[in-house]
């Protein structure tokens, strides 16, 4: 072998192991970015199934002490259980080979507690042991099914069924011709729910979503059931007036409160209202995630308020004991004071009213006739003993 073939020979043996050198640094410095394998659960998280409040605390609750289990859920067991099956086919999601769907049952307990409390993400993560970020995605969810599933329970009256409210109006509230109190009240930072509640504390109409700048009474105008009530095709019964707070229009189907310092017939026709301030209290106190601003898009705030009033309709419909007689004012005759309803205690500040409206047109002289004519109803022939001590 000639000296050329012999450097020959060793420039390759130098080349081959420099290109193997570079070979193994370059597979040393692709492992090191190499990301770990991302873990879908949480250790704690995943023990879920045996230590989340979903299968300890509500199962033992649910056996060993149904109210505490009422207090928590805002329902019994029972109710629970035929709510779960209405919804349950919307918010089912199939479980996938990289992780589990969290159980139905689950979504709609860590749902009503939201709507019961208003507590936080966190908290709630940590007592369902469900991440937070998994929640945010279907709170939204489960409350537009829940709307779905109750709506029938918060619908416009049928002819009968102003008939029926009537009667309860005038029995309960000795206000012969009402068929409902209308007010708006904001429920937290910049929404008004416009309701219109019957004879027995029950929603017949909700309008929410508005922007919190506008009056009850500007609401109330944009509002469909201002313009059904103009058109009149409610097929409400003949002479039938509704009641409201000074922030909407005198009209002949729209009775207002006296706006100047009332005498004593006119606090008589003013009394009446405290039903949809009731109304308005147990629904707050009842799922008190309206009384605190909601982090949430407008459309989603939308869908957590409708959820809440459906499930107020609902429970008040198909339970007694959801509104008891100390929920409520209650007036005492043998000592002549109107007992303030729980909800009053309870609400940590009073539901923010709204200044009046001005509009451009006086109240017709018809409205302010019917208006004066129930007035002296009042003092008259539909009089009773106790109001004078209640008003």
């Amino acid at each position: 072998m000639d000296n050329q073939t012999a450097i020959r020979m060793e420039l390759n043996k130098i080349i081959l192991l420099l290109a193997m050198q570079c070979i193994q640094k370059l597979i040393s410095s692709r492992q090191k970015k190499k990301r770990k394998r991302k873990i879908w659960v949480r250790d704690w998280i995943s023990r879920r199934q045996d230590l989340g409040a979903s299968a300890q605390l509500l199962t033992e609750m649910r056996v060993e002490h149904a109210t505490g289990y009422k207090n928590f859920m805002r329902m019994l067991p029972h109710q629970f259980d035929c709510l779960l099956s209405q919804v349950k086919s919307a918010i089912q999601k199939q479980d996938t080979h990289m992780r589990n769907a969290i159980p139905v049952k689950v979504k709609l307990e860590v749902t009503l507690r939201y709507l019961a409390t208003g507590d936080s993400l966190h908290t709630l993560e940590a007592l369902y042991r469900v991440e937070r970020s998994t929640i945010s995605i279907f709170l939204p969810e489960v409350c537009e099914a829940i709307y779905n599933a109750l709506k029938d329970y918060i619908r416009i009256p049928s002819r009968e069924d102003w008939i029926r409210i009537e009667h309860g109006f005038r029995t309960k509230w000795n206000f012969p011709g009402c068929i409902g109190a209308l007010d708006g009240k904001h429920i937290n930072t910049g929404i008004i729910l416009l309701a219109l509640v019957d004879d027995d504390y029950c929603f017949s109409y909700v309008n929410v979503g508005t922007n919190g700048r506008a009056s009850d009474g500007g609401v109330y105008q944009k509002s469909n059931l201002a313009h059904a009530l103009e058109n009149n095709t409610l097929n409400l019964p003949d002479q039938s007036v509704i009641v409201a707070d000074a922030a909407f229009p005198l009209k002949s189907y729209l009775m207002k409160p006296y706006r100047t310092t009332p005498t004593r017939r006119e606090n008589l026709f003013n009394y009446p209202r405290r039903i949809v301030e009731n109304a308005f209290g147990i629904l707050v106190t009842r799922f008190r995630v309206l009384m605190n601003a909601i982090d949430m898009t407008p459309e989603k705030v939308d869908c957590v308020t409708l959820a809440a009033c459906a499930l107020h309709n609902w429970l008040r419909k198909t339970s007694d004991m959801y509104i008891t007689q100390r929920c409520v004012d209650f007036e005492d005759i043998q000592q002549g004071v109107v007992i303030p309803g729980a909800w009053r205690a309870q609400l940590r500040r009073a539901l923010e009213g709204i200044p009046p409206t001005r509009y451009s047109n006086h109240a017709s002289r018809q409205a302010e006739a019917i208006r004066n004519t129930y007035a002296q109803l009042f003092e008259t022939t539909e009089a009773v003993l106790w109001q004078d001590h209640m008003i």
